[in-house]
Protein backbone atom coordinates (compact mmCIF):
# COMPACT_ATOMS: atom_id res chain seq x y z
CA UNK A 1 0.00 0.00 0.00
CA UNK A 2 1.38 3.36 -1.00
CA UNK A 3 1.26 6.13 1.56
CA UNK A 4 0.43 9.62 0.31
CA UNK A 5 3.14 12.21 0.83
CA UNK A 6 0.61 14.32 2.74
CA UNK A 7 0.02 11.55 5.30
CA UNK A 8 -1.18 12.59 8.72
CA UNK A 9 1.79 12.90 11.06
CA UNK A 10 0.52 11.71 14.42
CA UNK A 11 2.87 12.74 17.23
CA UNK A 12 1.61 10.42 19.91
CA UNK A 13 -1.42 9.70 22.01
CA UNK A 14 -3.03 12.66 23.77
CA UNK A 15 -5.46 10.56 25.77
CA UNK A 16 -7.27 7.26 25.87
CA UNK A 17 -10.83 7.43 27.26
CA UNK A 18 -12.84 4.63 28.83
CA UNK A 19 -16.11 4.49 30.80
CA UNK A 20 -16.02 4.03 34.55
CA UNK A 21 -18.56 2.91 37.11
CA UNK A 22 -17.63 5.54 39.65
CA UNK A 23 -15.24 8.48 39.27
CA UNK A 24 -14.03 8.36 42.89
CA UNK A 25 -13.41 4.59 42.80
CA UNK A 26 -11.48 5.09 39.56
CA UNK A 27 -9.53 8.00 41.04
CA UNK A 28 -8.54 5.93 44.06
CA UNK A 29 -7.28 3.10 41.82
CA UNK A 30 -5.32 5.23 39.36
CA UNK A 31 -4.07 7.99 41.66
CA UNK A 32 -3.65 6.26 45.02
CA UNK A 33 -2.62 2.79 43.80
CA UNK A 34 -0.93 3.43 40.44
CA UNK A 35 0.38 6.92 41.22
CA UNK A 36 -1.15 8.76 38.25
CA UNK A 37 -2.15 12.27 39.34
CA UNK A 38 -5.70 13.44 38.70
CA UNK A 39 -5.11 16.62 36.70
CA UNK A 40 -8.50 17.57 35.27
CA UNK A 41 -12.18 17.13 36.16
CA UNK A 42 -15.10 18.26 34.05
CA UNK A 43 -18.80 17.97 34.87
CA UNK A 44 -20.77 18.33 31.67
CA UNK A 45 -24.49 18.52 30.87
CA UNK A 46 -24.27 17.91 27.11
CA UNK A 47 -21.77 16.09 24.90
CA UNK A 48 -20.00 18.82 22.86
CA UNK A 49 -19.32 16.58 19.84
CA UNK A 50 -22.86 15.13 19.51
CA UNK A 51 -25.22 17.34 21.51
CA UNK A 52 -26.47 14.35 23.49
CA UNK A 53 -27.61 15.26 26.98
CA UNK A 54 -25.62 14.30 30.08
CA UNK A 55 -24.81 14.69 32.84
CA UNK A 56 -21.43 13.07 33.00
CA UNK A 57 -18.04 13.61 34.58
CA UNK A 58 -14.83 13.42 32.56
CA UNK A 59 -11.63 12.85 34.55
CA UNK A 60 -8.01 12.87 33.36
CA UNK A 61 -4.90 11.28 34.86
CA UNK A 62 -1.45 12.30 33.62
CA UNK A 63 1.12 9.75 32.52
CA UNK A 64 4.84 10.47 32.84
CA UNK A 65 5.22 11.34 29.14
CA UNK A 66 2.55 14.06 29.17
CA UNK A 67 -0.27 11.95 27.72
CA UNK A 68 -3.44 11.22 29.64
CA UNK A 69 -5.72 8.40 30.66
CA UNK A 70 -9.31 9.65 30.84
CA UNK A 71 -12.59 8.22 32.08
CA UNK A 72 -16.26 9.07 31.69
CA UNK A 73 -18.52 8.59 34.72
CA UNK A 74 -21.98 8.52 33.12
CA UNK A 75 -23.71 8.79 36.54
CA UNK A 76 -25.28 5.33 36.15
CA UNK A 77 -23.01 3.42 38.60
CA UNK A 78 -22.77 0.62 36.03
CA UNK A 79 -19.58 -1.26 35.29
CA UNK A 80 -18.85 -1.15 31.53
CA UNK A 81 -19.82 -4.40 29.81
CA UNK A 82 -17.11 -6.41 28.10
CA UNK A 83 -17.29 -6.94 24.36
CA UNK A 84 -19.45 -10.05 23.78
CA UNK A 85 -17.36 -11.30 20.85
CA UNK A 86 -13.86 -10.61 22.19
CA UNK A 87 -11.88 -12.55 24.83
CA UNK A 88 -11.18 -10.51 27.97
CA UNK A 89 -7.40 -10.58 27.36
CA UNK A 90 -7.55 -8.83 23.99
CA UNK A 91 -8.60 -5.26 24.74
CA UNK A 92 -6.05 -3.76 27.08
CA UNK A 93 -3.78 -0.81 27.57
CA UNK A 94 -0.05 -1.20 28.24
CA UNK A 95 1.65 1.29 30.54
CA UNK A 96 5.44 1.44 30.42
CA UNK A 97 7.90 1.61 33.31
CA UNK A 98 11.70 1.75 33.20
CA UNK A 99 12.79 -1.70 34.40
CA UNK A 100 11.80 -5.23 35.34
CA UNK A 101 12.36 -4.24 38.97
CA UNK A 102 9.67 -1.54 38.57
CA UNK A 103 7.28 -4.04 36.98
CA UNK A 104 7.81 -6.40 39.92
CA UNK A 105 7.38 -3.57 42.42
CA UNK A 106 4.08 -2.65 40.75
CA UNK A 107 3.03 -6.31 40.95
CA UNK A 108 3.78 -6.42 44.67
CA UNK A 109 1.90 -3.15 45.30
CA UNK A 110 -1.15 -4.32 43.33
CA UNK A 111 -1.23 -7.73 45.02
CA UNK A 112 -0.91 -6.10 48.45
CA UNK A 113 -4.02 -4.07 47.57
CA UNK A 114 -5.92 -7.26 46.67
CA UNK A 115 -5.64 -6.95 42.88
CA UNK A 116 -5.18 -10.26 41.02
CA UNK A 117 -2.07 -9.99 38.84
CA UNK A 118 -0.85 -12.36 36.11
CA UNK A 119 2.78 -12.51 35.10
CA UNK A 120 5.72 -11.62 34.86
CA UNK A 121 5.41 -12.62 31.19
CA UNK A 122 8.51 -12.46 28.99
CA UNK A 123 7.45 -11.57 25.42
CA UNK A 124 11.08 -11.44 24.17
CA UNK A 125 10.91 -7.68 23.60
CA UNK A 126 8.92 -6.60 26.70
CA UNK A 127 8.25 -8.11 30.11
CA UNK A 128 4.79 -7.54 31.52
CA UNK A 129 2.20 -8.08 34.21
CA UNK A 130 -1.56 -8.01 33.61
CA UNK A 131 -4.53 -7.06 35.78
CA UNK A 132 -7.97 -5.45 35.64
CA UNK A 133 -9.01 -2.06 37.00
CA UNK A 134 -12.34 -1.65 38.88
CA UNK A 135 -14.10 -0.98 35.56
CA UNK A 136 -13.02 -4.21 33.89
CA UNK A 137 -10.33 -2.54 31.77
CA UNK A 138 -7.37 -4.87 31.38
CA UNK A 139 -4.07 -3.17 32.04
CA UNK A 140 -0.51 -4.20 31.36
CA UNK A 141 2.51 -2.76 33.11
CA UNK A 142 5.52 -3.45 30.93
CA UNK A 143 9.15 -2.65 30.38
CA UNK A 144 11.19 -2.93 27.21
CA UNK A 145 13.68 -5.79 27.15
CA UNK A 146 14.47 -6.14 23.46
CA UNK A 147 18.01 -6.82 22.33
CA UNK A 148 19.72 -4.34 19.98
CA UNK A 149 18.33 -4.69 16.48
CA UNK A 150 15.24 -6.69 17.52
CA UNK A 151 12.69 -3.97 16.72
CA UNK A 152 14.36 -2.97 13.44
CA UNK A 153 14.30 -6.62 12.33
CA UNK A 154 10.67 -6.97 13.44
CA UNK A 155 9.71 -3.82 11.48
CA UNK A 156 11.35 -5.21 8.34
CA UNK A 157 9.58 -8.55 8.71
CA UNK A 158 6.15 -7.27 9.76
CA UNK A 159 4.68 -6.47 6.29
CA UNK A 160 5.52 -9.94 4.92
CA UNK A 161 4.30 -11.73 8.03
CA UNK A 162 1.03 -9.78 7.92
CA UNK A 163 0.59 -10.63 4.23
CA UNK A 164 1.16 -14.34 5.03
CA UNK A 165 -1.35 -14.22 7.91
CA UNK A 166 -3.97 -12.52 5.71
CA UNK A 167 -3.47 -14.98 2.86
CA UNK A 168 -3.66 -18.02 5.17
CA UNK A 169 -6.68 -16.68 7.03
CA UNK A 170 -8.57 -16.01 3.80
CA UNK A 171 -7.58 -19.42 2.41
CA UNK A 172 -9.25 -20.99 5.47
CA UNK A 173 -12.38 -18.90 4.87
CA UNK A 174 -11.96 -16.96 8.11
Amino acid sequence: MDHPTSAIKLRGMYHFAYPCRDAEETRAFYEDLLGLPLVHFMEVDAVPSTGESGPYAHIFFELGNGSYLAFFDLAKSEKPLPSPNTPSWVQHMALEVGSVAEVLAAKARLEAAGVEVRGLVDHEFVQSIYFFDPNGLRLEITTRSDTPGFLAKAAREAPGLLADWTRDKRAKGL
